[in-house]
């Protein structure tokens, strides 16, 4: 990866919606010679896909949680159970598995706090995986990202 690929991909997080010309003069290439860098760090993986980005306010999603969530046993099966269970939520927007005191910490996009209830009191708690849940609710979002830094590359 070189200068001129970090140009791509930095110029690329900030909008995914270049065509290869514009991405070209941003980065002084020509366009055939970004397309083939921008094919290739597409299929090296560097790129993993391009997407719309949503507002959840606009859409009615007024509460965003972040919950902790300890399993009621460590062992394979039961963290398959719980994966699981994650997957089918689509309120959940991205889940960690963890070190420390909690197993899980999962960020969920909810409407409203009945919402939030709703999945902590009937799906997650009575769920057999799970022995314990403690949430957050976030007051205001000092910062959101999805761009990564590039510079130790």
């Amino acid at each position: 990866m070189d200068a001129f690929d970090l140009k791509i991909l930095d110029a690329l997080q900030v909008d995914g919606r270049l065509s290869n010309q514009e991405l070209a003069e941003r980065v002084g290439l020509s366009a055939s010679q970004c397309s083939r860098r921008r094919s290739a760090l597409e299929s090296d993986g560097a790129i993993e896909g391009y997407h719309a980005s949503l507002s959840a306010k606009a859409l009615g999603l007024d509460v965003l949680a972040f919950v902790q969530i300890r399993l009621a046993a460590h062992s394979p099966r039961n963290s398959k159970r719980f994966k699981e269970l994650i997957e089918s939520l689509p309120e959940v927007q991205e889940a960690y598995s963890l070190t420390g005191e909690s197993d899980y910490l999962v960020k969920l996009s909810v409407p409203n706090l009945s919402a939030l209830s709703r999945i902590l009191n009937h799906v997650f708690l009575p769920h057999g995986s799970v022995a314990s849940v403690h949430s957050s609710i976030v007051l205001d979002r000092l910062k959101a990202t999805n761009r990564l830094p590039l510079s130790h590359l």
